[in-house]
């Protein structure tokens, strides 16, 4: 696997703007098939603000949330690679300390680009914030973000309330690298494969390789444009789901263990959850990143409309990551907890036991 992940992205030096000579021919009839771009990706005006904003700004800092997944830093990579090809001085950071890249992403180009929350200017010229849902989600850049005078959000979670100068939200976009796509363009950057790799792992990531109801024929083509470079998305899609520590099957063991299913709850539609004790990842030395996967096992069950699966930090606070498979919104109950996210897919932290965190939940569900 040493070697995999360099040939998910390219041999050329990062920040390249030109791609693969030997699918030109591809991606020039690519080139004519429409896009995942629409007007509802934020209006043309505050587009046409947010690119004349990042034509002024010397320094660009792009930011994620706290504990990114695939999208979050795989679309703030992209934009940096992008924009340090333009002439920018650019960082990329989230809000953690300290701050671990997952090692299923630990193949993404431009990491290079990343530095510590305290190495973001206490007030940035520029801030990009990127599949942000919530302030809360920004962590130790909060403070920081809010200071730039001009905080552009691209993100495409429904329950994201508008925050910072500039909104780019797009809730029926798949992924917040679809946003990102579009911010290319209008910036003239054409795609070579390091920006490809990451955005095609934002894209893929959000969409369980494709397979959730938000995925759409422009997401498809979005896909072929980004394959069309040369990147290898076998590669990718091993290093993503398929590559696991041998620890991690045990964690995984114990959690199965624990499940519960509750057939009443969900107004009888059924929920399944499970929650795994910080104690079995320092046993098994698993990080809490590595078990991001383990709500998409625990949402098998026919019998549950609903699955909820708590991740116990050291400091004790349970992060529930949760799944419907259409009838419930787990965004609204999420919310209900201080957190948010998609009407099938959303998440949230609590610092209460496991018990009453588990009993909050439920009570939040509700049929749509």
């Amino acid at each position: 696997m040493a070697g995999e992940p360099a040939a998910a992205g390219s041999a050329a030096g990062t920040g390249s703007t030109t791609g693969a000579s030997s699918t030109d021919t591809v991606e020039d009839a690519l080139a004519v098939l429409p896009g995942p771009r629409s007007e509802e990706s934020g209006s043309e005006l505050v587009w046409q603000q947010v690119v004349a904003e990042i034509g002024r700004a010397r320094s660009v800092d792009l930011i994620c949330h706290i504990c990114p997944d695939g999208d979050a830093l795989g679309s703030a990579l992209a934009a940096a690679l992008a924009l340090r090809g333009l002439g920018k001085e650019v960082r990329v950071s989230f809000g953690d300390d300290p701050q671990i890249v997952p090692e299923s992403l630990a193949f993404l180009p431009g990491q290079e680009l990343i530095v510590p929350a305290a190495a973001v200017p206490d007030t940035p010229e520029l801030v990009l914030c990127f599949d942000v849902a919530a302030e809360s989600r920004l962590g130790l850049l909060h403070d920081k973000a809010f200071a730039a005078p001009v905080l552009a959000v691209l993100d495409h979670h429904a329950s994201n309330p508008g925050f910072g100068t500039h909104q780019l939200i797009d809730p029926g976009a798949p992924a917040t690298a679809v946003l990102v796509d579009e911010l290319l363009r209008r910036l003239g950057v054409e795609l070579d494969q390091d920006l490809a790799t990451c955005l095609y792992t934002g894209v893929a990531t959000d969409t369980g390789s494709f397979k959730y109801r938000a995925t759409t024929p422009a997401t498809h083509e979005l896909a072929a444009r980004l394959l069309a470079t040369g990147i290898r998305q076998d590669l990718i899609s091993r290093q993503l789901w398929d590559t696991s520590s041998f620890g991690y099957l045990k964690v995984l063991a114990g959690a199965l263990d624990r499940a519960v299913y509750e057939p009443e709850a969900a107004d009888g539609l059924g929920l399944v959850w499970t929650w795994v004790p910080y104690q079995d990842l320092v046993l098994f030395s698993v990080t809490v990143e590595e078990i991001e996967g383990l709500i998409d096992i625990l949402r098998r069950p026919a019998e549950a409309e609903v699955a909820l699966v708590l991740k116990q930090d050291p400091d004790g606070t349970l992060r529930g990551s949760s799944r419907s498979k259409g009838a419930v919104d787990v965004a609204a109950a999420c919310a209900e907890l201080g957190g948010g996210g998609h009407v099938y897919a959303a998440g949230f932290s609590a610092r209460e036991d496991v018990d009453v965190v588990v009993e909050r939940f439920r009570a939040a569900l509700r049929v749509r």
